[in-house]
């Protein structure tokens, strides 16, 4: 077998510079990930806050329970808030939650969300969780949940030790996993290339393999997840056009005429659905079992 599976500096390399990895796709693609919601939070937000956006925050919160985290009294960081699709639930269930989040029409929302709670609390915190500094702010080793969801922050395992330096008994990290699906670039796919679309692997086995191999103790889990939402014709257009540029395809007049028509042939009203899902990854690591091995141990 090879020793390169087993040497924890050859992933973080290869972490580190996968040009395809979720985030570098999106830059390639001309996006900010850090305010790629900006002009979708309003939508966004009706989601998450949807019976079925509230169901799927249920499920991942009943198992980290399961996994003995405690909501009730603790302190959670949530990086990446967005609206709060989790930092409003954390604080139901009776949580203090710092919610750090980027995007402002996000944050606007977030405190409009957090607004009227009667258990927990949150904090809005408006900043680049990457620009904090983190022992000024007094964060090194001070949450008892440190959680991230889908969150651009996970770049490499540096970013990851950033993340995981704030937790003292548990942290949780999501990140997809495989093939992405868009209702709306399968459809158009075909019709504007005969090129397939490559299965994607995503990052997902960097975060579990450096874990394994540095010796942290964590519960992993994939789930298959879709959501259907409706969207504008002008904002399924940009959507569409974003995600093809981030499947790499050259998108110019051609293509954008074709997605144009597509839309006027097929959606006769301004109400466009859009099922989109895939398999994501969710791992708990387990802060308080790291008195057992000292970072040395690890490598």
């Amino acid at each position: 077998m090879s020793h390169e599976l087993f040497d924890s500096a050859v992933w973080e390399k290869a972490w580190k510079e996968d040009p395809y990895t979720g985030v570098n796709k999106m830059k390639r693609a001309g996006i900010d990930p850090a305010h790629s919601f900006d002009s979708s939070a309003k939508s966004f937000d009706k989601e998450v806050f949807s019976e079925e956006g509230r169901q799927r925050a249920r499920r991942i919160m009943n198992w980290l329970e399961d996994q003995g985290v405690e909501f009730s009294g603790s302190s959670v960081l949530d990086i990446g808030a967005a609206s709060g699709g989790f930092s409003v639930p954390f604080a139901e269930r009776g949580a203090d939650v710092t919610a750090v989040e980027t995007s402002l029409p996000l944050v606007e929302l977030l405190q409009q969300n957090s607004s009227a709670l009667v258990n927990g609390t949150v904090k809005v915190v408006h900043e680049p969780f990457e620009n904090i500094d983190l022992e000024a702010k007094g964060w090194e080793r001070a949450f008892d949940l440190v959680f991230v969801s889908m969150c651009p922050v996970l770049v490499d395992w540096a970013s990851v030790e950033r993340v995981l330096s704030c937790a003292r008994a548990f942290c949780y990290m999501s990140l997809a996993v495989g093939f992405r699906e868009h209702s709306l670039v399968d459809e158009i796919w075909p019709l504007v290339t005969d090129r397939p679309r490559k299965t994607e692997h995503l990052e997902m086995i960097y975060l579990t393999q450096l874990l394994l191999l540095k010796g942290y103790s964590y519960q992993s889990l994939v789930t298959r997840e879709v959501k259907t939402t409706t969207l504008s014709k002008e904002a399924a257009f940009h959507d569409t056009i974003k995600w093809l540029n981030m499947h790499g395809l050259t998108v110019d007049e051609r293509v954008r005429g074709i997605v144009s028509r597509h839309l006027d042939n097929h959606y006769p009203t301004d109400e466009v659905p859009l099922r989109q899902g895939g398999s994501f990854g969710k791992v708990l690591v387990r802060l308080q079992d790291e008195n057992m091995y000292s970072r040395e141990d690890r490598g």
